[in-house]
Parts: C-alpha cells; sequence; structure tokens
C-alpha cells in the first residue's frame, strides 16, 4: 500500500489543476495506514472515551479492528451507527445546543475521509474563508477585518437560519460530483448523511444536515458554503467602483494655503537662492523674447505661454522672499488658525458617488459584509444574497438577525465589538522618527474589542467574583478547596491565560485585562488561604522546609512544587505584564500563540504509540505472539495509584498501554479490565 501522505500530496497537486475530476478515491480506505494516521490525530482526545450508541470507545482498539473495517468497506456492506445526541449550554445564552456523539470507529474512517477531502478541496477554497481550516481561525478572520474594512460606511451582519441542521443533502451531493467521479465514494458519504441520531433511545433519521458531531461535517459545511464565497467574490467584482475616493476640495484649499505659508518660513541655502535667480531672469528673457517674436498676438495677458513664464518667476520670488519679524509672526499665527480648520475636514470626499467598496469574511456560518457606499446598497446585497441562498443553496437568511449597521455603531463578531475609528481631532502629536510631529490620526480604522458584558460574565462564570454584584470583590472558589494546591495553581492560570489568548487583539485588552487581574489574583489568593484556613497575610510569609518563599517570591504570587527527586520549582500566577496588546498574530510574545490555531501534525513519521502498537509486543508481560490491543483512559489524573499498571502508566505519564488483546494467550486486556492483571 502506497504511503498516506504521498497520496494526499498527489491529491493536492491535481486539486489544483482546472477541470481535474478524482477517481478511484474509495480504494485508499483499503489501506490500513491511513487508518493509523487518523487513530494518531484522534486518540489523545478525552471524548474517545465516551461511548456512543453502539457503547464501545477508543479503548481496545487494535489492528485486527482495521482490518474488519477494511473488509465490510471492500464490500459496501458498512453502515455507520447513528450518533447518540445530547444536549451543552450555549455560551452567554440559556438555550441548549444539540451534540451528537458518534461511533468510535464512525470517527476514524470520517477523519481518513476527512483527510482525502481536504486535500482535494483545501487549495480550492475561497481567502475569506477562515472556519476549520488549517492555519486559519476567529483570529485570522478578525484581522483581515481589521486590516481590510477601513472606511466601511454600513455592516450587513450575516446569519444563515439553522445552517448545520439545514444541508440539503443533494445540494451536498451534487457539489461533491462536480470534482469527485467515484460513486463508492459518494456513497460513502450519502450513508455519514443518513445515518441518523438516537436520542432518549429512540432512533431519528436525517433528511437534511451534516453528521451530528461528525468529524466531516466541517469540511462538508466548508465546501456547501464555498459557492456562497465564490458568489461573494464575484459580486464584489461587479459592485466595486472607481479607483480611489474623489479629494476634498475644500480641504485642498487648506492645505495649500498651509504649505504656502510654510515656504515663506523656509530658510535656503545660499546655492539655491542663487539658482532662483537665475531662474528669474531666464524666464523674463525668455517671456520678452516671446513677445518680440509674436507681435499678432493683442493681449499678451491671456496668452498661455506667457502665463507659463509669469508662474515661474512668481514661484521663485515666493522662494526667495524673507519676511520682516513682524510679517513672520503673523504668517505663523495664520498656519495656527489654519491648521486647527483643517482638522474639521477629511482628505477624501464623504460620500463620492464614483466610488464604492464592499468587504466580505466567513467563519463557518457566520458572514461580516462592509460597505463603502449607501444604506441602499446594504440593502441590496441583503436582498440579493437572500435569493441566493435560497435558490442555490437551500439556505434561510435570517432576516432579523441579520442586521444593517452604520459605522458610527458598534457590532459584534466572532466575540469582539467591532467599531470604526471616528477620529476625533484629526490632527494629534505623534512620535515619528524619535521626534513628536502633528501627524493625522488613523481616522476610519477599524477596531476591535473586548465587550465589556462578555468579561464580566467571564468573571462572574469562573467565580472570581459574586454574580449580579455592582463593584466587583474577589471572592474564594470553594469547588478547588480539597484540590492539591498546583492543581488549583494551573486551572487558575488556563482560564485567564486562554481568556486573555483570545481576546489579544483588542485595542482596550491590557486595560480591561490588568484591571480584571487584581480580582483574578486575590481570588486565587482567597482560595489558597481557605483551603488552609489561613489569612492572605500569612500565606505571604509562609515558606517551605527548604526556607524558600512558598506562595509569594519577588512581588509574583504563585505555588512551589517539588518533584519526586525532591527539586523544588516555582510556579507563577499568571501575570499581569504577560497581557500585552498583539496587532498581528505572530508578534513575539511570552505566551503561547497557537492557541487558536489547528495543530500543525508532522506527518513525517509517527508517533510513538504508532511504533509501539506495531512493536507487536505486550508492554506488561512481554508476550510476541499476540493479537494486540490498546488500553485507553481519560484522564492520567484519574487513576490512583493503586495497582502496579496504574503506576505503570503514571510512571510513563502515558494514557496508553498496549497490551495482549483479548482472543490472546495471556488476555492482559481482559485481566485488566476484570481486576485481574495484579
Amino acid at each position: 500500500m502506497r504511503n498516506p501522505d504521498d497520496v494526499l500530496e498527489i491529491l493536492k497537486n491535481n486539486s489544483q489543476k482546472d477541470g481535474y475530476e478524482f477517481e478511484g478515491l474509495y480504494r485508499n480506505l483499503y489501506n490500513r495506514d491511513f487508518y493509523l494516521k487518523a487513530y494518531e490525530k484522534l486518540y489523545a482526545k478525552e471524548g474517545n472515551m465516551t461511548p456512543g450508541s453502539d457503547g464501545q470507545t477508543i479503548d481496545g482498539f487494535s489492528l485486527q479492528r482495521i482490518e474488519d473495517v477494511i473488509m465490510v468497506l471492500k464490500d459496501e456492506s458498512y453502515q455507520p451507527k447513528p450518533a447518540k445526541k445530547q444536549y451543552i449550554s450555549k455560551k452567554n445564552s440559556d438555550k441548549k445546543r444539540p451534540l451528537g456523539i458518534p461511533s468510535f470507529y464512525d470517527k476514524v474512517i470520517q477523519e481518513v475521509v476527512r483527510l482525502i477531502l481536504e486535500a482535494i478541496y483545501e487549495k480550492n477554497f475561497s481567502e475569506n474563508s477562515h472556519g476549520f481550516r488549517p492555519k486559519r481561525s476567529c483570529h485570522s478572520a478578525l484581522l483581515q477585518v481589521k486590516g481590510t474594512y477601513t472606511g466601511t460606511r454600513w455592516w450587513v451582519e450575516g446569519d444563515i437560519k439553522g445552517f448545520f441542521d439545514n444541508i440539503k443533502h443533494i445540494v451536498l451531493i451534487n457539489l461533491l460530483r462536480k470534482r469527485i467521479k467515484d460513486e463508492k465514494f459518494i456513497r460513502l458519504i450519502w450513508k455519514f448523511l443518513k445515518a441518523g441520531y438516537l436520542e432518549d433511545f429512540k432512533f431519528y433519521p436525517t433528511y437534511s444536515g451534516t453528521p451530528q458531531g461528525g468529524i466531516i461535517s466541517p469540511i462538508l459545511a466548508n465546501i456547501y458554503l464555498n459557492e456562497l464565497d465564490r458568489y461573494m467574490e464575484d459580486y464584489i467584482k461587479g459592485f466595486n467602483k472607481g479607483k480611489k475616493r474623489r479629494d476634498n476640495r475644500t480641504y485642498k484649499v487648506i492645505s495649500d494655503k498651509i504649505f504656502k505659508r510654510r515656504r515663506l518660513l523656509e530658510t535656503h541655502p545660499p546655492n539655491k537662492m542663487e539658482d532662483a535667480i537665475k531662474k528669474i531672469e531666464q524666464a523674463r528673457k525668455d517671456m520678452e523674447e516671446y513677445q518680440r517674436n509674436h507681435p499678432e498676438v493683442n493681449n499678451f495677458k491671456n496668452d498661455p505661454t506667457v502665463k507659463k513664464y509669469r508662474s515661474i518667476i512668481y514661484k521663485h520670488n515666493l522662494f526667495l522672499r524673507k519676511p520682516v519679524e513682524e510679517e513672520r509672526k503673523k504668517i505663523i499665527q495664520e498656519i495656527k488658525e489654519l491648521t486647527k480648520e483643517i482638522q474639521k475636514h477629511k482628505t477624501y470626499e464623504q460620500n463620492d458617488s464614483e466610488y464604492k467598496r464592499m468587504n466580505y469574511v466567513r467563519y463557518a456560518d457566520d458572514f461580516l459584509i462592509g460597505i463603502i457606499g449607501t444604506k441602499e446598497d446594504a440593502v441590496k446585497v441583503k436582498e440579493e444574497l437572500t435569493i441566493f441562498l435560497k435558490e442555490k443553496l437551500s439556505l434561510e437568511l435570517s432576516q432579523e438577525k441579520t442586521l444593517i449597521t452604520h459605522n458610527s455603531e458598534k457590532i459584534r463578531f466572532l466575540g469582539y465589538d467591532i467599531f470604526v475609528n471616528q477620529g476625533g481631532d484629526l490632527l494629534k502629536r505623534r512620535e515619528i522618527s524619535g521626534r513628536k510631529v502633528l501627524a493625522r490620526t488613523a481616522t476610519e480604522s477599524i477596531k476591535l474589542s473586548l465587550p465589556h458584558e462578555i468579561l464580566v460574565n467571564f468573571m462572574t462564570k469562573n467565580g472570581y467574583t459574586k454574580a449580579n454584584s455592582k463593584n466587583w470583590k474577589p471572592a474564594h472558589r470553594p469547588k478547588f478547596l480539597n484540590n492539591d494546591e498546583l492543581e488549583i495553581a494551573k486551572a487558575y492560570n488556563s482560564e485567564f491565560r486562554g481568556f486573555y489568548q483570545y481576546y489579544k487583539f483588542a485595542f482596550d485588552v491590557k486595560t480591561k485585562l490588568t484591571n480584571a487581574h487584581f480580582i483574578f489574583k486575590q481570588s486565587f489568593c482567597k482560595t489558597l488561604a481557605g483551603k488552609y484556613r489561613t489569612k492572605v497575610s500569612k500565606l505571604m510569609s509562609k515558606k517551605t522546609e527548604q526556607g524558600e518563599q512558598a506562595y509569594f517570591r519577588d512581588g509574583q504570587w504563585g505555588v512551589t512544587w517539588t518533584n519526586k527527586k525532591g527539586h523544588s520549582k516555582f510556579v507563577p500566577l499568571f501575570h499581569y505584564y504577560e497581557i500585552i496588546f498583539c496587532k498581528k498574530i505572530f508578534d513575539d510574545q511570552p505566551t503561547d500563540q497557537s492557541i487558536d490555531f489547528i495543530p500543525n501534525t508532522n506527518y513525517g513519521g509517527r508517533n510513538g504509540l504508532i511504533k509501539r502498537l506495531l512493536a507487536d509486543e505486550c508492554e506488561w508481560c512481554g508476550d510476541k505472539t499476540g493479537p494486540f490491543e490498546v488500553h485507553h483512559v481519560r484522564k492520567l489524573k484519574d487513576l490512583k495509584g493503586k495497582k502496579k499498571w496504574e503506576e505503570t502508566m503514571i510512571a510513563r505519564n502515558r494514557k496508553t498501554l498496549v497490551l495482549c488483546g483479548y482472543s490472546s494467550k495471556n488476555n492482559c486486556h481482559r485481566k485488566l479490565h476484570n481486576g485481574e492483571l495484579d
């Protein structure tokens, strides 16, 4: 069988060929290495230990299971299990969101299908699409808005009603058939779409929508909405008008007056003064000669050539002019008054009918359109989008939630408040090249802001402060009182750092989170003090057995952790100096920059688990006859360490253990589950 990486690379290269049609994709599902690659991607996720509708989890994964899956795929007798439906709370809402839990082996097959689909379609997706794609995220979508929506007059906030539940299967399949000419592969995707779900032990068929909780759902959604992306790209090409905005005539006149007065105040070197005098003399000679050679001209005052020579003379006379002290003061005062006046005007016409622009960005089923134009343009694009979605994709644009908003108001997109900087005073003193100069501010640039209510909800939800209190007061968190102090510190750090990492592109993140950090820090101190039934002031001075400060060092709170070898390490609490406003994704920061990205998996070689599985050796008894299975646990901390196999996993810091399978000579995996392994 061919290496999966080579196959995917070939698919990627062919995907960029116009009109290329893919055949023979289904046979890749007979390749065992594809399933090992999928397993390598999935095995570490805790959700795989949640039973699907068939009661199976990732525990007991083996090469034999892969062969069994391949056999039913070869004769097309494979039928996906219905997803087990559960409901989870929506963020910042009392409503519940449906979540499907597929069978684990359905997940593995879906991951293989996803790899193939991603190789075919990823390179052809729009640059304006950011959801569920490698190296793209909410952050990349927000930074596109910030970088390209400058000057937006009207916002159109797109909302597709129940998108994931209303994807028409036949429309999706027809889109796939445009590039994929392998009906076996298409039939497999049909099976996933029609698998249905179980709720309260009752089966419900699916007539629309992508697989509940399915791994292929995001890629199928992007294939579906890529049609919307391409439509918007064509729409924008037809909408955009003019190369640049028309200059503001009033601004230009005042600017010219300021320029001329500044020229009067300049001091010029002697050689330039001499050049100006020579040019004046030469222009006068040329003008006199022209007048002598053209006696037929009755009125030289309106003659274009004479006007040109007079302009040269005037220009250089102005250059040579040196105002006296009193006149100089008057010119300076005029410049100040004109500067104040010019601040009231913008450089270009605000309502230029000859200039229009539109921008579009999409994350999953949320999209945002920015328009430099009129409200009528915004209303028209909303109406035409409604028609396109209904006729071409059988989707409904929510008329109530698809809002048209003027740039004088904030909008909410991907959890950020977005608004257009109106500028205030258009000219401000800014430091440029080491000196302060009067410069124009970034008028009508896009600002990203951390919403106050989201910050309040974060602080109260995590228990840093009491809910519904007018003034924030730090509170201890009872649920952590029985936890290890290192677990408490890590929990606090992961919560606050994660929140900061998402909102680090908000211009006001430092101000808002630095204030919130005080409450966060005091809550941590109160929780530790509550754990040991003491006061925060006493914690500050408490020392370890080695005489080191236990919880407060160099002005920073944290905990002292001692490993098995007796080496101590101070784990600091997330500090406010780590809160920095980031202007781009890969700024050098003291915190992790990849939090909002899909991990960059190294496909060049197999990881340790795959090598251990292929080694054909039980890691408990050493038997090499097999067959072998992989024992999984959800979390290492769930192991008590009371049994030898638990001690082995804890010592190796692994959530997996390769053991003899159920039909092997020693049956180590069966013995483990029966409590007989020790």
